[in-house]
Parts: C-alpha cells; structure tokens; sequence
C-alpha cells in the first residue's frame, strides 16, 4: 500500500511540494484550531464561573437575611432551611439555572430530584473549613428521578443560623448552554479545517506547477538536447528567477552546440586525414613492395649483409602494410560506413579454421593451442568479422602467453554465443582491463613485439564485437595470465541477455 506513495514521493517534485504544504498547513491548523478551542473553552469556563459565582453570593445574602430575620420559635431550622432551598431553586428556575442542597441539622435538603451526590467531597470539607469563603469546581449533576446526568459547576458557601451553627450551602449550574457553544465553536473549526485542506491542496498545487513549469521545460529540452536536437532552446517569459535558469540553459545550449560543432569539424578532418593518408600511401607501398619482392627472391646471390637487409626490409613491409589496412578499417568505423555481411556459419568450425591457421605461430612460441567446444554451434554473424576477432585473440595470447599453453572454449545459451582465449603468461593488472582495448596501448612499452602487431588489433576487435551487438571483455592479472570473452547473439544486431561463458577463468574466481 505505501509502494505508490513512495514512488510518487521520489518521483515527482510536485507531489513532495503539495504534501509537505498541506502537512505544514494540517500542523498550523492543528495548532491554531486547538488554541482556539482551549481559549474559548477557558473564556467560556471562566465566563460561567464568574457568572456563577455572582449569582450565588447574591442569592446566598438573600438566604442569609431571611434566616436572620425568621423567628426560629415558630418553627424549626430544617423547615426555615427547607423553605430557602425551595425559594432559591424557584430563582434559579427563571434565571441562570441551578439546583440548590443545604446540608441540614437533621438531613440534607435539596431542590427536588437531585441527588446529593452530585456535590463532590472535596468541596464539601473545603466549605467546611472555608468560613464565610465561597468555592466552586465542576461536577457531574446527578438526578434521582431517572433525568439524564449533566455537567455541571458547583459554587459552594454557607449560612449562619442564630444560635444553631453553620450550614453549608451548594449550587449546582448547569452547562448546557456552555456546552452548546463550545461544540458549535469545534464544529466551527472542524468545517473550516474540511474547506481549508481541498482549498490549500488545491493552491499549493497550482503553486507548484506554477513553479516547476518552467523546470520541468528545462529538463524537456535537456533531453532534447542531448537527443541530438542541438538546436532546441527553451522560451524565456520574463526577468525573474525562473527566467534567469532558462536564459542559463539556452546559453549552455549554445556553448555545447558550438563545442559539439569544433568537435565534429576535428574528428571529421582527422578521420579524413587518416583516410586519405592510408589510400595515398597504397601506392608508393605497393611500388616498394614489388621492388623488396624481387630483392627477396634474390636474397641469396647477396651478400650477408645485405642479404639480412633485405629480410628487416621485407618484414618491417609487412607489418606497415598490415597497419595501413587496419588504419584504413579504423576509419571505416570512425566514419560509420562499416557494415556487416552476415552468413549462417558454423562458430566451431570458424573457431577451428582459425586455430589450424594460427599453428605455424604457436609451434614457434612453442605454445600448444586447446580447444574446448562443442560439436556444432551454428549462428548468424559476419565470417570474415569473427575469425579477425578471434585471430586477433589468439595472436595476442601467443605472443604474451610465455610459451605456456592456450585454452579456447566456446558456449552458448538461449540468446547469445561466446568464445573466450585463455593465455597463462604475463597477464595484466584490474585496472588494465579496459585499457588494453585502447588504440596503440601497451602494457609494458619496453616489451618488443615478436608476432608483429600495429596496436590496433584489439581495437578493431571490440568495433566488430560492438557492430555485431556483442561484447568484448578481458580480465588479467600479473603473472596469472589472461582471459579474453567474446559475446554475440545468435543472429547479428539481437539482444544478448547473459554470457553463456564467464569472464573470469574458473580456477581464479575464488578470488
């Protein structure tokens, strides 16, 4: 139940700002409201008690002058005290009403139905001890002729009796009226508090859009922006705060559009450049080729000397022609024209063609190549792409490998094939990982290359992965070795969902 709330909560600004007005509003209400309602239920109180209090005290000196003045020969204390009660109760009964009990010399004398019980003890001892003191303190008025209970106030004093003692006097008011007002005054602020809310929610709303409009257009134009659509701008409305953060952001608009441009215009003259250095080179190599081609066939009517001279000639020709072809593809990728020839191939088979190839290389390293595959796994990829990926792999592991053997292993799940290269050599630290793919990067530069790369192979080979919609990871650690993990989807440009294979070797994954 409190999922959508929380979602709300951390999604939209809006619903944080509207809930924490209307709480902050329900608290300021809350505490207002309440202070009303004491103030009035003190005023009110007060009020009663003094009014009260007044009209005891002149009823009570009507009682007491009356007593005073009675001839107690003619008849008793109780029956003169019995006639006051009933003479005041009739008074209370026009006016401010009240009920009246005198506690008298024989049994206490009340107005009628009312239970002496309603009088509570400690006003009774109060008024006791109190002399001529009048005291008051609410009750619960209780009748004995079955009339409903009500909340009541009690104003105690005493009457002095010629020659007879002192007898305590209490008058019971009622609260009813009292009572009415206060429940009017809490249903008074309990409507205002149902208006207040769906009114304050609703301005607070409107408030906030008021407000976050203008963010939330800057955060549309954001995306926009980074969309591609460079030359999306906000509208301006204005001279405030508001207006200040689009003209902030219109203006970073137009910085990062012209940074882009600078950027695009360089990358465009250098990929330019590589391109045409590489066409323009074709055909000065392929004239010192064919002139290094007949000193090679004629090497040994040389002389030793320049017999070795033509071999380095023809070997550093070969390497600069391997990099002219591979510039020539790197700017292929950098230019988007690269493109996919994709066939239904046997991956096994693929693998092991390239495996057979690079033998002659391994038997030279004295490095025994391992294949681990299943019979047949057939997929939807580009040939030519993968086994330059996978030649790549194998080269790199040969030459790094240290001599030791080296492991391929292909797999495959429901959505993707991988192949990984396992070298136990010089391997390379963690955080080399994503190093090792970048353009011309060595790990070790004082390292001599003994199977001739240009530096770009692994660079290539991650664009051919990534054209395919695959990965390409490696995982390395110093003298342990390296691992190479190839992912594609079974079809070209389909989703991969997880690697049939791990990237890191079995027996260092307990690392």
């Amino acid at each position: 139940m409190l999922r959508a709330p929380a979602r709300w909560w951390s999604r939209s600004l809006s619903f944080r700002v509207v809930t924490n007005s209307v709480l902050a509003a329900l608290a300021v209400f809350g505490v207002t409201g309440w202070l009303l309602v004491d103030q009035s239920t003190r005023g009110i109180l007060e009020a009663k008690t003094q009014q009260s209090v007044s009209e005891a005290s002149a009823v009570l000196e009507g009682m007491q002058a009356s007593l005073r003045d009675a001839d107690l020969r003619t008849s008793t204390v109780n029956e003169r005290l019995t006639l006051l009660a009933r003479d005041a109760a009739s008074r209370g009964n026009v006016g401010n009403q009240y009920e009246v009990v005198i506690t008298g010399p024989v049994s206490d004398i009340t107005s009628a139905g009312v239970d002496v019980a309603s009088v509570p003890e400690p006003i009774r001892e109060a008024v006791q001890e109190g002399g001529q003191d009048l005291f008051t303190t609410p009750t619960s008025i209780e009748f004995t002729d079955g009339r409903t209970p009500r909340t009541g106030l009690v104003v105690g004093g005493a009457l002095l009796a010629p020659g007879s003692g002192r007898y305590p006097v209490y008058f019971l008011f009622g609260m009813e009226q009292e009572e009415q007002t206060l429940q009017v005054v809490q249903r008074s602020a309990l409507t205002a508090a149902a208006v207040f809310l769906p009114l304050i929610t609703g301005l607070m709303y409107l408030i906030s859009l008021q407000a976050l409009r203008p963010i939330r257009a800057a955060r549309v134009t954001s995306e926009r922006i980074a969309a591609g659509h460079l030359d999306e701008r906000m509208q301006i409305r204005g001279s405030d705060d508001l207006a200040g953060l689009g003209r902030s952001m219109n203006h970073m608009a137009d910085e990062l559009g012209r940074k882009i441009q600078q950027l695009e215009n360089l990358s465009l003259v250098q990929r330019q450049f590589v391109s045409d250095v590489s066409h323009e080179l074709r055909t000065p190599l392929t004239t010192v080729r064919m002139a290094a081609d007949v000193l090679y066939d004629e090497r040994e009517e040389f002389d030793v000397v320049t017999r070795r001279s033509t071999e380095l000639l023809k070997g550093e020709l070969d390497r600069f022609e391997s990099l002219l072809t591979e510039l020539l593809e790197i700017s292929r990728f950098d230019a988007g024209a690269a493109e996919l020839q994709v066939d239904d191939v046997d991956l096994v088979s693929l693998v092991a063609a390239e495996v057979a190839a690079q033998r002659p290389l391994a038997d030279a390293n004295a490095t025994r190549l391992v294949l681990d595959a299943p019979e047949e796994v057939r997929c939807r990829v580009d040939p030519r792409r993968v086994r330059r990926i996978i030649s790549n792999l194998l080269s790199n592991a040969i030459e790094h490998g240290e001599g030791r053997d080296v492991v391929l292993t292909i797999g495959a799940n429901q959505t993707a094939v991988a192949v990984t290269v396992r070298d136990h050599g010089v391997g390379f630290s963690a955080a080399q990982a994503h190093q090792v793919f970048t353009r011309f990067w060595r790990a070790d530069p004082s390292r001599q290359r003994t199977v001739g790369g240009s530096g770009l192979g692994l660079s290539i080979a991650l664009e051919d992965a990534q054209l395919h919609g695959g990965w390409l990871n490696a995982w390395g650690r110093p003298g342990h070795g390296a691992q190479f993990r190839l992912t594609l989807p079974w079809d070209a440009g389909g989703e991969v969902g997880e690697s049939p294979l791990p990237v890191v070797p079995a027996e260092r994954r307990t690392w």
